[in-house]
């Protein structure tokens, strides 16, 4: 419903266009909650924080021996659901003095607006990022010396894919490491080379190289004491809903407002076969997945 603001112009203000300006800016600088790293697979509507989305497994089927008489017997696909709660709410709230200027100015591309739309980026994927390190397996740390580094991050890059090939975790994989990771690894011929390094776009999203089955990415926002998560995006979902851009007017400033709302939850997701399923048929939430793996590295001192 058109409202009447002190400012007569404002009814004209068109959310659906700051809303895409916004996704636009937003998406690309997510790691953890990028698709790369998290799925988006999930079932419901996000309107409040408290609200719950559902996740649904799909059970592996068992193969059969065929042989007669008894031919063959057809099974029925079968899920399992797992709840993804929304527990974050954050929001943006602009300051304008006359909405359609701005609008058509480019307001999301100014430089405050850009740095807020940063912040709430910063916000959310460094919660996602902590979701995924504290559900998933820890490994050995990995110790380097000043003349090793990149040969030992190399290395260890590629005992996690291993890791991962033992449990069968399909293509597409992911491995982000810290920045401090990126300085040493980006050394090795093997990243240095890698087709990925240096193309244009490579940016988006932290991603650094391809290599050995992994999109390596980077970001600033890394776990507390993890340097390296390797994964796949089946095993964490990203739940995220901006609730539409409102406006108004200030009732402490001569001018108006724009605020959005941010709400988004993420979750570990568990599989029939590969997780531990307790008597009730839920799963054991206590233990790590082994669908992502997580690694500390032990710098010189010297």
């Amino acid at each position: 419903m058109a409202q009447s603001y002190q400012n007569q112009l404002s009814g004209t203000f068109v959310s659906e266009e700051w809303n895409s300006g916004l996704l636009t800016q937003f998406d690309p600088l997510l790691v953890w909650g990028s698709r790369i790293v998290s799925n988006r697979s999930y079932e419901g509507d996000i309107r409040q924080r408290g609200d719950a989305v559902h996740i649904n497994s799909l059970t592996r089927p068992t193969v059969g021996d065929y042989k007669l008489p008894e031919g063959m017997t057809a099974q029925r696909p079968e899920t399992v659901d797992q709840l993804l709660h929304i527990t974050e709410a954050k929001f943006l709230q602009l300051l304008v003095e006359n909405i359609e200027r701005v609008q058509v100015a480019g307001a999301m591309e100014s430089p405050i607006n850009k740095e807020m739309v940063r912040a709430l980026a910063r916000e959310a994927d460094s919660f996602m990022g902590r979701v995924i390190a504290a559900g998933a397996t820890a490994v050995p740390n990995i110790k380097v010396t000043a003349g090793n580094a990149p040969q030992a991050l190399y290395g260890a890059v590629l005992d996690l894919m291993l890791a991962l090939d033992s449990n069968d975790i399909p293509e597409g994989r992911y491995v982000v490491v810290s920045p401090r990771v990126k300085r040493y690894l980006v050394e090795h011929p093997s990243i240095s080379n890698a087709g990925a390094y240096g193309e244009a776009g490579v940016t988006k999203n932290g991603v650094v190289a391809r290599l050995a089955g992994f999109t390596v990415l980077s970001t600033t926002a890394m776990p507390a004491g993890v340097d390296i998560v390797a994964g796949h995006s089946d095993f964490s979902t990203y739940a995220s809903q901006f609730t539409g851009f409102r406006q108004g007017q200030s009732e402490k400033y001569r001018a108006d407002y724009i605020d959005n709302l941010h709400l988004y939850g993420g979750k570990i997701v568990r599989f029939p076969g590969l997780d531990t399923v307790k008597p009730d048929h839920t799963f054991d939430e206590s233990k790590p997945t082994k669908g992502i793996l997580r690694a500390s590295v032990e710098w010189p001192t010297s």
